[in-house]
């Protein structure tokens, strides 16, 4: 992931590369352009460039990487003013190492457009939606014996397993009932586990899970707020809503989407009531997700979420910017840019004037304005040839071994 680099390391930095002449790369329309600094950076930082560059724009950003030390350093800046090979423009708030990108990114050559395809089925259902969901999970060991399509049987033995460590469960669906309680608008709206180990406790500070998947103190707080709840009465709030379980006799509880896709469809709540059970940990919760992705597959498999099968057909997005490793596009605001969430997989085909090319790619963040939404896709499995052809087609120069060991790794 790109980390930030701090204040004093990124006036360091700057300063290296005026006083040891260190070359800026900027790529536009399928050119390399190397710049270097001409006075030392303050509020503005003033660029040479080795020749004059067609197109700029005042107000237009920049995207700009260097080598320092054999390590990749990338930033942005937003053009002041140029003339010729000069260039003034605003000092970076950010200069930015360990990139996520295997490539630089540059600004779509006008000759290129993609068109898009959502990789398997696609539903419009009247279920609670969420933002980002987990790719389908392995359904685990527990319930590897069992048909998915057995609704009835897979249900039975959720039960069974659960007797052994709660007290009593329930399953509901989000078909005829619509989210009410607090617990049920809360993992209706974020897609999280409410968990709490015990009612004499508090949530849970962190979420342990890589893919976020706990309703933490920080999202409860955040929930009761955009509730009308006032900040000063924010910590009551927590208080009271854990007490309210421990008085109503719940030592221990948890509940747990069913999520398929990005809609909610229900929940599982289980719970402890006696005191000498164990509360729940962990494992618990691992499995209870498990038995709520197969719950999923299995409404699916029988039929429930048919009505709501939308046809899939191809859309074209408009490229921001593009890379070897991926894609940056826009799209407007409309069904289509709603299912677009990150976790989300495409089939995307890329046409230039000579050749098209196509390679699966995973939304991996996503953005928007009043207009239109922003998708930034990592590609999948391109091969090495089509990579080739699109790194040659972008930066317009043969790829060489220089090139591998200047673009690749933490770009």
């Amino acid at each position: 992931m790109a980390t930030p680099i701090k204040r004093i390391e990124k006036d360091f930095l700057l300063k290296v590369v005026y006083d040891e002449q260190i070359p800026v790369m900027f790529l536009k329309n399928r050119t390399e352009y190397t710049l270097t600094l001409e006075k030392p950076t303050r509020a503005e930082i003033y660029f040479k460039s080795n020749r004059i560059i067609p197109g700029l724009r005042i107000k237009r950003k920049m995207n700009l990487m260097f080598d320092f030390r054999g390590r990749i350093i990338s930033f942005s800046t937003e053009i002041i003013s140029f003339r010729d090979e000069h260039i003034v423009a605003a000092a970076p708030e950010f200069l930015y190492k360990n990139l996520d990108r295997s490539y630089s990114r540059v600004p779509s050559p006008q000759d290129v457009k993609i068109q898009l395809l959502f990789s398997g089925e696609r539903y419009s259902l009247a279920y609670p939606k969420v933002q980002e969901f987990e790719r389908e999970m392995s359904f685990g060991q527990i319930v590897k014996n069992v048909d998915p399509k057995n609704l009835t049987g897979l249900i039975a033995q959720m039960a069974e397993w659960i007797k052994g460590y709660a007290n009593g469960h329930r399953l509901t669906i989000f078909k005829d009932v619509r989210p009410a309680s607090i617990e049920e608008r809360l993992i209706a709206e974020t897609g999280k586990a409410l968990y709490l180990p015990s009612t004499l406790g508090s949530f849970p500070n962190t979420d342990p899970y890589p893919r976020k998947r706990l309703i933490t103190e920080e999202i409860f707080r955040r929930y009761m707020e955009s509730t009308g709840t006032d900040p000063k009465f924010l910590d009551d709030a927590v208080i009271r809503f854990i007490r309210a379980k421990f008085d109503a006799g719940f030592f221990s509880d948890a509940w747990v989407p069913i999520q398929f896709q990005q809609y909610v469809v229900g929940y599982i709540h289980l719970w402890i009531n006696k005191e000498e059970r164990t509360p729940f940990n962990y494992e618990v919760i691992d499995t209870i997700f498990q038995f709520a992705s197969v719950l999923a597959f299995s409404l699916k498999e029988n039929g429930y979420f048919e009505s709501g099968r939308m046809r899939n057909t191809p859309f074209e997005g408009k490229i921001i910017d593009i890379s070897v490793s991926g894609v940056l596009f826009a799209y407007p605001h409309s069904v289509i840019s709603s299912s677009l969430v990150p976790e989300s997989e495409l089939t995307v085909t890329i046409m230039t004037p000579n050749r098209s090319l196509t390679s699966n790619a995973r939304i991996v963040r996503r953005y928007k304005d009043s207009i239109q939404g922003y998708f930034g896709c990592r590609f999948l499995d391109m091969t090495p040839e089509d990579t080739r052809f699109l790194f040659e087609f972008i930066y317009g120069r043969p790829f060489t071994d220089s090139d591998a060991v200047f673009l690749t790794g933490q770009v």
